[in-house]
Parts: structure tokens; sequence; C-alpha cells
């Protein structure tokens, strides 16, 4: 193994079931040979099926976490997932600024695959005016998507309107995913004003259980890998289109992902 291995940390919730948050990032930093690094943001009771209960670290044990995280193995790039309320959120913003982390990719994780909310109503505003503006990319689906922009979001000009009011509001990238839309699975890249399409075959496999975090967790490993923006996410498209196409079946509700897919 390289002395010089590529370093990603995740911050973000525990799922017990193993198919989404810090459990499919740390899977998918591994079959991208990079080294990952987590910080728990919350316990959560789920499966397939639905989320039971969630318990909250405390911002001060989340602060405790980044400064041991960062005072010993820098990550080259971080993801940031399930962050459930206004408090954690504020004092992940002021560790990011502090250490002036680099390849920030932010999964806008409101509602779980299974329909269950994952953040408190106070979230959404600090969500909002304090994290979004330090990523470098951000990485709803359209739910979230609808959520951030306000619009209703049925068809790609729907994407296209709505990626700009995001990035326009947040000051950076967006990677709006179209795999809520009924006739198209591409996902819209609005960078610096230009816009890139990226197809997406859509494939009928009803275990989707992770997805988001899988894909915003490769493109993290992808820029900690030296790649630009649109080529980590085309990677990371590719990687998380190996993993359904696998068509790993687990569980009685929306089923994980084989993170391990490409991995003889």
């Amino acid at each position: 193994m390289s002395k010089n291995m590529k370093t990603v940390l995740t911050i973000a919730g525990s799922d017990s079931s193993g198919g989404a948050g810090i459990q499919a990032d740390l899977k998918t930093m591994m079959a991208h040979k990079v080294y990952g690094m987590s910080v728990i943001t919350a316990l959560t009771a789920q499966n397939t099926t639905g989320v039971a209960g969630i318990m909250e670290v405390t911002p001060e044990f989340v602060a405790q976490q980044l400064d041991c995280v960062f005072q010993d193995i820098r990550p080259d790039a971080v993801k940031i997932g399930m962050v459930s309320n206004a408090e954690i959120i504020k004092v992940i913003t002021e560790k990011l600024v502090e250490y002036k982390a680099e390849n920030i990719v932010v999964d806008p994780v409101m509602v779980a695959t299974s329909g269950s909310s994952l953040m408190q109503d106070d979230a959404s505003q600090a969500l909002r005016t304090l994290l979004l503006p330090l990523a470098d990319v951000i990485t709803p689906n359209v739910p979230e998507g609808e959520v951030l922009s306000g619009l209703k979001i049925e068809t790609k000009a729907d994407m296209l309107e709505a990626a700009d009011r995001i990035a326009s509001a947040a000051g950076t990238s967006v990677l709006l995913k179209g795999g809520h839309l009924k006739d198209s699975a591409d996902d819209l890249l609005f960078m610096d004003g230009k816009v890139s399409w990226f197809e997406s075959e859509r494939i009928e496999n009803p275990n989707t259980h992770g997805t988001g975090c899988t894909l915003s967790s490769a493109i993290a490993a992808n820029l900690a890998l030296g790649h630009g923006l649109e080529e980590s996410i085309s990677k990371a498209k590719a990687y998380i289109t190996g993993a359904l196409h696998d068509g790993m079946d687990l569980g009685k509700g929306s089923g994980p992902l084989n993170h391990a897919y490409r991995i003889n």
C-alpha cells in the first residue's frame, strides 16, 4: 500500500444497516483506494424499510472528533452528509474554516430513500447560510433541490432553473441529480455559470438505499485523487452505475448497493 495514500473524511450519520451514511461512505472510499476517516453526527436505528430512531451526537463531541482528525491526519477531501440540527452545522462550519479544509462535497441529506425525515426544521436554514457556501460542490436530488430552490422540478428545464437559483444563493457549484424525474435520469452540473449534463441510463433496480451517500463520497474520493470536478463526477457516476448493475438484493425494502463490486 502506498505510503502517500490520499485521505478523505466523511462527516455524517451512522446507518445501522450498513447501506447508507458513514458505512456507505467508508466502503466507497475503500473501493476508490483512499483512506477513509469519519466524524459521526448521529446514530440512526434504521434498515431498508425505514428509520426507527435517531440519536444525535452533541455539538461538543462533533467538534472533538473534528479536532482529532485534522490535527493528525489531514483530509485531502471532505464529504458532509447527515447534519441534523443547527448547532452541529455551526460547529462543523467553524472547524472547517479553522482548518482551511479543501475539496468539500456537501450532500444535503434531508430525507432518507425510505421517505423518513433526517433533518430538524432549524437545520435547513443553517445548512443554507453556513455550510453550503463552504462547499466546492453540493449534490441535491430533485426533492432536496425543490426544498433548496423553492421550485417544483419536473423537467430538465426546471432542473436548470433550480440549479441556477441554488448556485446563486450558495455561491458554489451544484450537481442536481435527476434520478427522480419521470422521463430522464440525467444529472446537471451548474458550475461558474457553465452548464454540463451527465447522461445516465435508468437502471431498473429498486435497491437504491444509500445512493446519494455513495455518489457524494465517490466524488470526494476522486477530488482527493487529484481529478477536476467534472471528471470526479463522471468517474463517480460510472462507479455507482456499476454498483446498481451488480444487482445485489438484501433486505425487505429498498436495499443497499454492492460497494465492493469492482474489488477483485
